[in-house]
């Protein structure tokens, strides 16, 4: 793996260690006061497709399920759509005998919690990330969700109601900082990660760019994102393995853009 752009000065080989690369993923400082960054992870084919026979699968390799593993070690909580848990046949994070430490020292639970959006509760309540997960999964959904769905989903997930027709995210985001989750990370799809990012939630965005070119009508890795103008991004890290490219973008202060 080699480094090409650091903002930590770490060397190009040091990164093949798990520490190295937690030291360029690490969160900012203020995480540990209260307040929430949220960091999305995603990877794309050269042109664009955020799917490869509609799995995000296809386009990963050995290098990007280890960062992938690295910022789920980091995180407190790890938002993510009722689709994509779905269609990727999500199971519960685990915990990471290397960063263990690390976790408990900074008052972490030993894995992070799976927060599945979803307003029509269509789950699979009796999947492993039910019934299996390390920390008790949760699941955010909307004031009108059937109530019956919302009952079943009760008895295996604690559950966050946030808005009325759609869910209202800033709202999630606020109910997840209050439970003490302010090490964000989102892995999408495409459909949610369009909505934080219309909603001005994102604050760093870790795209692998996968050297395949996919054609096909995969979405983007921002599907239907209802935002009122373009959003700047500011270059902080490169890495390079193999052809695969793995980038490291944070929204400039202050250019939050007005949600649609």
């Amino acid at each position: 793996m080699q480094q090409l752009i650091s903002p930590n000065g770490v060397r190009y080989e040091d990164l093949h260690s798990l520490e190295a690369l937690a030291e360029v993923y690490a969160y900012p400082d203020q995480v540990n006061h209260g307040r929430p960054w949220l960091r999305a992870n995603m990877v794309s084919g050269l042109d664009g497709g955020a799917r490869l026979d509609g799995l995000s699968e296809g386009l990963s390799g050995d290098a990007d399920k280890r960062i992938f593993g690295v910022l789920r070690a980091l995180a407190d909580v790890v938002l993510v759509g009722a689709e994509t848990v779905r269609s990727e046949g999500y199971r519960p994070a685990r915990a990471r005998r290397e960063f263990a430490a690390a976790r408990a020292a900074a008052g972490q639970a030993p894995a992070p919690v799976i927060a599945v959006v979803s307003r029509s509760l269509g789950l699979a309540l009796s999947a492993p990330l039910f019934t299996e997960p390390l920390v008790r999964t949760v699941v955010i959904t909307t004031e009108d969700s059937p109530a019956e769905a919302r009952a079943a989903v009760a008895e295996v997930a604690d559950l966050i109601v946030a808005g009325r027709g759609d869910v209202d995210l800033t709202l999630a985001q606020r109910e997840l900082t209050a439970r003490g989750w302010t090490r964000q990370l989102t892995e999408g799809g495409p459909r949610l990660l369009g909505q934080l990012t219309a909603a001005g939630l994102v604050d760093e965005l870790c795209l692998s760019v996968a050297p395949l070119l996919t054609g096909g009508d995969a979405p983007r890795i921002l599907h239907n994102a209802e935002m009122s103008d373009t959003q700047s991004m500011r270059l902080v890290s490169l890495i390079e393995q193999k052809g695969f490219l793995f980038t490291r973008y944070l929204r400039p202060e202050g250019s939050a853009p007005t949600p649609a």
